[in-house]
């Protein structure tokens, strides 16, 4: 399966998802344990492409454009709470949030951090059915590269992903898409917590594009919505939506002449604009719904 996606389902029409300010992958690491960066498959058009990014594109992102240093983890979900989770819902999802958080810790090159969360992360996959993917020896390899982010970045991504090929193989559709789910959640929710509104702000332009991500992903739930958790997840998610659609699209050229300080560009020469109130009822609304799958009663 291709690393750089993670659905491909058949469906009626045909959507690429295509992030703004490509040119970032040219910075990721070349080392050893380095992800390839492939390029886009063709797609019939009989079939969806369903491309949601890794968690740890958000943030490699957002470290890129002036995070780095930070490390500050007071907003993640800490491993402790890890016993609190007993059903098939809260589990599936924090594995995803966990993941994230993991993934986190290994580009804010917070190494300590990153080993206990990489546990946690091997606790709760044993627990849904992905234990063959996250082999022991996966804490050797982090062991041995606490000092170096890009590595672990790698190693991080490669656990994600192999843990999302698992679920796919063994056809655990209901909870990939609740894994899937909770990953992204939790990269919008670090994003957020990291970002304050600022005019030209390359990040909350990313944060915009995150429009057309979401319509993806609520897609893909749909698929599995015939189960009871994924339909609760779906309508969390149909919520965040409908905030999210209150950012406005306009064409390009329609834009042209203007300095729209508040725009992303997409792919198709549209461009969103969005305005700090609007910003911040998603952050709200993001924040309500990842808290609601990581707090216990």
């Amino acid at each position: 399966m291709n690393k750089s996606t993670l659905l491909f389902l058949s469906a009626i029409t045909a959507f690429t998802f295509s992030s703004c300010g490509g040119g970032e992958k040219s910075e990721e690491i070349e080392t050893g344990d380095s992800l390839k960066t492939e390029e886009p498959q063709i797609n019939p058009v009989s079939e969806t492409f369903f491309q949601v990014p890794s968690p740890g594109e958000m943030l490699t992102f957002i470290k890129m454009v002036g995070g780095k240093g930070n490390n500050n983890t007071s907003f993640l979900n800490a491993p402790s709470n890890e016993k609190n989770y007993t059903d098939s819902k809260s589990k599936a999802l924090n594995f995803g949030i966990y993941s994230c958080d993991l993934s986190y810790c290994s580009i804010f090159e917070i190494g300590s951090e990153a080993l206990k969360y990489f546990k946690t992360v091997k606790a709760m996959g044993d627990q849904i059915g992905v234990s063959t993917a996250i082999k022991p020896e996966v804490l050797k390899r982090l062991q041995n590269n606490v000092g170096s982010s890009d590595s672990l970045a790698v190693i991080t991504d490669d656990v994600y992903f192999s843990s999302f090929e698992a679920l796919e193989d063994s056809k655990q559709g209901p909870t990939l898409a609740l894994v899937v789910a909770g990953g992204w959640l939790e990269s919008i929710y670090i994003a957020v917590n990291l970002a304050k509104f600022e005019e030209k702000s390359p990040v909350i332009e990313r944060l915009a594009d995150q429009k057309y991500t979401l319509e993806n992903l609520v897609e893909f739930l749909k698929k599995h919505e015939s189960d009871a958790n994924v339909a609760a997840v779906k309508a969390d998610f149909d919520g965040l939506l409908a905030e999210f659609n209150k950012i406005s699209e306009k064409d390009a050229t329609a834009a042209s002449g203007k300095e729209g300080s508040k725009t992303a560009m997409l792919g198709g020469g549209k461009q969103l604009f969005i305005t700090k109130e609007v910003y911040e009822t998603i952050v709200a609304k993001i924040k309500s719904i990842r808290n609601s799958y990581t707090l216990t009663k």
